[in-house]
């Protein structure tokens, strides 16, 4: 048993870079499990100027020297925060409490056109079922609305945290765009010189995860922009709320669309009934999608992601429920980089491929410095 052992550890951590390895993923839990609230504002600002590094390399591309890529990229940065605390938090937080305030109104709409199904189909469902169900969400409904009270008298700190945050994180984003080289080369001093899994694992990682973050977030803010201006069109209520609830819909593959579809669908039903008003809004939402899932998301997504539905399912819930919602974020890429380290974990197969990669990267480093 003990040869076993040994053997098992000899073959799968016998190499100095997989116990770095290990370690580093240890460290990495840990501090996220106890640290998590602590490094929120460093991690934030990790996101945003990994998310903004593709925008101060294409300027520099233009021959925009260094400092004045990150510069323009930090005022855009600044730019975005005040326009969302000053223009569109509070519209969001207006049509939040207007539709909070009129949803009694709506529940009664439901339960009288619920009250229908008995008539038709009484072997199905009661009358006592439907008003068992709407006491139910009553009282959820009012728990709710308390929640949102404490909320707004006890938790006064939360949002002066938000403002602190407000300003440090784009104070370090402007240091990490700044100093980005310097801080990869301190990084990278404390690896071993000779790092082949790591930098498999790098390499199948880097194009995918630039790809994944920054294509989301151009997806995100495109389909929240065409759905608000399509709500707009057609009168919708609460545009701005639902336009923001099918932007972020889109964080979460095959669940986050079919969610939304549900107070959409509601809202437009209660604004018009059984109209051909209400046809021309789930036409108008169903085109969206279409549009995202066909024509919007090959286009942004270069760089397939190659996991499976199930896969992808599991690590959002999983990641979900561990980080909320930078866990749904990142979920799509941290099920990547598990299945890069799965992929890159030593085997005597690999051992040949690595040398031979590593001294084809070296032979290509020699040949650009000469």
């Amino acid at each position: 048993m003990l040869t076993i052992v040994k053997n098992w550890i000899n073959r799968y951590l016998g190499q100095e870079e997989v116990v770095l390895l290990v370690l580093l993923l240890l460290v990495a839990l840990v501090a996220m499990a106890t640290l998590g609230q602590v490094l929120a504002p460093v991690l934030a600002a990790l996101v945003i100027a990994f998310l903004m590094q593709g925008m101060v390399q294409r300027l520099k591309s233009w021959k925009v020297p260094h400092w004045l890529a990150v510069s323009i990229a930090c005022l855009v940065l600044v730019g975005t925060i005040v326009g969302l605390f000053l223009v569109v938090l509070p519209i969001i937080w207006r049509q939040s409490v207007r539709l909070f305030a009129e949803l009694p109104n709506m529940i009664d709409q439901g339960q009288e056109l619920l009250l229908l199904l008995p008539e038709r189909y009484p072997r199905l469902v009661t009358a006592e079922q439907i008003d068992e169900l709407f006491n139910t969400l009553g009282s959820e409904l009012g728990t709710v609305g308390q929640t949102l009270l404490t909320f707004s008298l006890t938790n006064l700190p939360i949002l002066a945290g938000l403002l602190i945050y407000a300003v440090v994180v784009p104070i370090l984003v402007f240091f990490f765009l700044k100093d980005s080289d310097k801080l990869i080369r301190w990084c990278v001093s404390f690896l071993p010189s000779e790092r082949p899994m790591l930098r498999q694992i790098w390499h199948e990682m880097n194009d995918q995860v630039a790809n994944y973050v920054r294509g989301k977030v151009i997806e995100i803010g495109i389909v929240a922009v065409v759905s608000y201006a399509a709500f707009l069109l057609l009168g919708v209520n609460y545009a701005l709320l639902l336009a923001v609830a099918v932007g972020l819909s889109v964080l979460i593959p095959y669940i986050g669309a079919a969610v939304v579809t549900i107070p959409v669908a509601a809202i437009g039903l209660f604004q018009w009934g059984w109209s051909s008003e209400f046809f021309y809004l789930m036409l108008a939402y169903g085109v969206i999608q279409l549009l995202d899932g066909n024509v919007l998301v090959p286009l942004l997504f270069s760089e397939a992601v190659n996991l499976h539905p199930v896969a992808i399912i599991l690590a959002v819930l999983f990641f979900g429920g561990i980080w909320g919602f930078w866990g749904v974020f990142f979920a799509i890429p941290l099920a990547t980089l598990l299945k890069a380290i799965i992929n890159a974990w030593p085997t005597a197969d690999h051992q040949a491929e690595w040398q031979a990669r590593e001294s084809a990267e070296l032979d290509s480093d020699e040949q650009q410095q000469s």
